[in-house]
């Protein structure tokens, strides 16, 4: 093994020596192939959808997907009126309700608006029943009139809590969109570009009521804004801390030059090669350029202290900077080979934004390393860089360092000890738990909006129940009925639900008309063919878009029931559904019974991830572990570098079960993505520490203090830059990146 690393440092001195001769050819060809990458960039445009984040395989997905089919869709706009007056039912706001109805069908794609104005209402004449808009005109109503509206609306279980608050201080007007899909990067915006003009008008119109918009479109709209809002700010940031960081560590102009080149480069080959590919952005692959832009550092800076301090040593440059890519580029090339490794795994990730993250990155790695080991090179050859004998201070201070490391070795690995087992004490403290809703933060409209609309009306938070009763017309039998009628009461009870929407609500009020609007009739009708001929009645008295189509299946086999919960955590949604199943199957056993929505969706998406991240980290592991025993030349190092590589991640997540305690599907991946770059510290230092046991014959304590006095500031450099970096991400508006940097900045400071 000693004889192949020696040819391959022989090789590298030529290598460098041929960058050196043909220095201006390397950097113009460089230059050209980067562009040429760069040009797919234009490809690349955000995604509106939020199922991007679900694989075509999640059994959620196609759960929603199949109920969708079945039934209408139901992506909506959802858009609260709050009278400052707190009153609803007066003049003023209820004409607000109604011209914001009647606009509500001109928006692209609409194909329902439902609100207290157009709520089909029932009674009945003599023999006759009358289906009409609780409200259709406001001018000649009373106060009598207007008392009695409110009476209605605020004691109806199909409107309270979905169109209206109970008080009646807050209403709603919720509109449904049918997109066609074809487009779905430039039907979204089309829609809320639309809305947010719609309200601009209605709040000048109406300067006495608040108009709040959220629901699944804007949902939908808020992931690429968050995106936007953060490369805008977060970007920048990270090229100052990383340029101000090369000026104070390097103290050369030249070489933080020639690292941005590098970082600029890295990226835009990287973001171009995702264009070409077809890649979407989304707030996952968003951070990809800060990713990219970090991790390129790491060998910038190895690289460059290397050469000043060979430079510092008498060296002349060129030679600095053959000597530098020698006793680098193993150890360059295998950080960048396990790094890559380690973002690679993420593609066992359910999550394909996280897939497309990992690809990215991993690309971006590897075009890093290629431009650190050709471009970078190639211009500390061309540009001025001048020896700086100040820099001397801070490896004596690194000097320093190896002697109270090998001075207290034996105190420093028990102390160590101590630490690592308290804090992986804490690792199963970690409870998995998520809400989409909070996957932004509250400096968002969305967010902000979301809250205020759940504070007064309703949450965002559903889940739908295809209730099947296994024939044909079924849904009018009286057994049927009464079933739902059963569960919907079952859910009604459960703390976490405030809204249930169920056919058997209809049903009742019918019988009830029917029957002279007799409140003792206010029941299910109990003959099938009396609850058949009902609902054909009440079908035909209904205007155009607002069937029962997102109701009620073709051949009416089977309803669709609605439950809106409060905003609860993902764990509490899924023990609500289980409950909620398993009640149907002991009580209802005879009707086949579904659940799907975004919010099971997305409150499975955590856990999943989680169980296939295990399979991608545990072969990460694997195959970083030969590489590091192949390139040490050593058994016995290569599984010793497992230690430093393994721990640091377990006391992380021992640290966030200490400090937060829950764990969704930002930190899902952290593990696999920070364990090739934990191994980028163990690299280096290993490889320095046998290269002067090898080259120089060095004992074990003099070997620990050439790696520490030769790679020990470079090392202390990029964990500041990474860490920094890492941080900066955990700025990011979108809480999922946001974790995921934080989790990730902890990491690599213990590492």
């Amino acid at each position: 093994m000693k004889k192949i690393l020696s040819r391959i440092d022989e090789k590298v001195s030529i290598f460098a020596q041929w960058l050196i001769h043909w220095r201006w050819l390397v950097i113009f060809s460089t230059i050209i192939i980067s562009l040429a990458m760069a040009y797919g960039g234009k490809n690349l445009l955000f995604t509106n959808d939020y199922r991007v984040w679900f694989s075509d395989d999640n059994p959620q997905l196609q759960a929603f997907e199949k109920m969708q089919n079945t039934y209408s869709r139901n992506d909506n706009i959802y858009i609260m009126l709050l009278p400052k007056d707190g009153e609803v039912f007066s003049k003023k706001t209820l004409k607000a309700v109604l011209d914001l109805t009647q606009q509500g069908w001109q928006v692209p794609y609409s194909s329902r608006v439902d609100s207290i104005s157009n709520y089909q209402y029932t009674w009945s004449e003599e023999d006759d029943l009358i289906v009409e808009d609780l409200i259709s005109e406001v001018d000649s109503l009373s106060n009598a009139d207007l008392k009695r509206l409110k009476n209605i609306a605020t004691h109806e279980n199909l409107l309270v809590h979905r169109l209206v608050s109970a008080d009646g201080h807050a209403t709603a007007v919720n509109i449904t969109v049918q997109m066609p899909g074809a487009d779905t990067t430039n039907e979204l915006p089309v829609i809320v570009k639309h809305v947010r003009k719609l309200l601009a008008d209605m709040r000048a119109k109406y300067p006495d009521i608040r108009f709040i918009e959220t629901g699944v479109v804007m949902m939908n709209a808020a992931f690429p804004e968050a995106s936007i809002k953060d490369m805008s700010t977060l970007v920048p940031a990270m090229f100052a801390v990383i340029l101000l960081g090369l000026i104070i560590f390097t103290r050369s102009i030249s070489g933080t030059f020639g690292t941005l080149l590098v970082i600029i480069f890295s990226i835009l080959g990287a973001m171009g090669l995702a264009g070409y590919s077809g890649m979407k952005l989304t707030p996952p692959t968003a951070t990809a350029p800060l990713l990219i832009m970090t991790l390129a550092v790491a060998d910038c800076v190895h690289f460059l202290i290397s050469m000043l301090h060979g430079m510092r040593k008498g060296l002349s440059k060129h030679n600095a900077i053959i000597e530098s890519l020698r006793i680098n580029f193993m150890p360059i090339v295998l950080t960048s080979v396990t790094t890559a490794i380690g973002f690679a795994s993420m593609n066992f990730s359910d999550a394909p934004p996280f897939r497309d993250l990992g690809n990215v990155t991993a690309v971006g790695v590897m075009l890093a390393l290629l431009y650190a080991l050709i471009l970078l090179p190639a211009l500390m050859a061309v540009l001025p860089v001048k020896e700086n004998p100040h820099q001397d201070g801070r490896t004596y201070l690194m000097d320093k360092v190896a002697d109270k490391v090998i001075r207290y070795h034996k105190l420093l690995l028990i102390g160590m000890t101590a630490v690592i087992i308290f804090l992986a004490s804490y690792v199963m403290k970690n409870e998995l738990n998520d809400q989409f809703v909070e996957y932004f933060d509250q400096t968002l409209p969305f967010r902000i909006n979301t809250d205020l609309v759940s504070q007064h009306i309703s949450g965002l938070y559903f889940i739908d129940y295809s209730l099947d009763s296994r024939q044909p017309g079924g849904i009018s039998n009286p057994e049927y009925l009464q079933h739902i009628e059963n569960f919907a009461n079952w859910l009604r009870a459960q703390p976490e639900v405030i809204y249930v929407n169920s056919y058997s609500e209809i049903m009742k009020r019918l019988n009830k008309n029917m029957h002279g609007d007799d409140e003792k009739w206010h029941r299910l009708p109990r003959a099938r063919d009396l609850a058949a001929q009902y609902l054909l009645l009440y079908e035909m008295s209904l205007p155009y878009g607002l069937d029962l189509n997102n109701q009620i299946n073709v051949d009416k086999s089977a309803t669709r029931l609605s439950v809106v919960t409060k905003n609860i955590t993902s764990n509490e949604i899924i023990r609500l559904n289980e409950k909620a199943l398993a009640w149907l199957k002991k009580n209802a056993p005879e009707i086949k019974a579904e659940s799907a929505s975004p919010t099971l969706m997305f409150s499975h998406i955590g856990k999943r991830n989680i169980h296939s991240m295990l399979t991608g980290t545990t072969i990460a592991v694997f195959l970083i572990s030969a590489i590091l025993v192949f390139a040490l030349g050593s058994i016995k190092y290569g599984f010793l570098s497992l230690v430093p590589n393994l721990v640091p991640a377990i006391m992380a997540f021992g640290l966030w079960g200490l400090m937060v305690g829950q764990v969704g599907l930002a930190v899902s991946v952290v593990a696999s993505m920070t364990l090739g770059i934990i191994v980028d510290d163990t690299i280096h230092f290993l490889s320095k520490f046998l290269r002067a046991q090898n080259e120089q014959k060095l004992s074990v304590n003099e070997a620990i203090r050439y790696a520490f006095h030769t790679v020990g500031m470079a090392l202390t450099v990029t964990t500041i830059v990474l860490a920094a970096g890492f941080m900066i991400l955990a700025q990011s508006h979108f809480i999922v990146n946001a974790d995921m940097g934080l989790l990730t900045a902890s990491t690599l400071v213990i590492a």
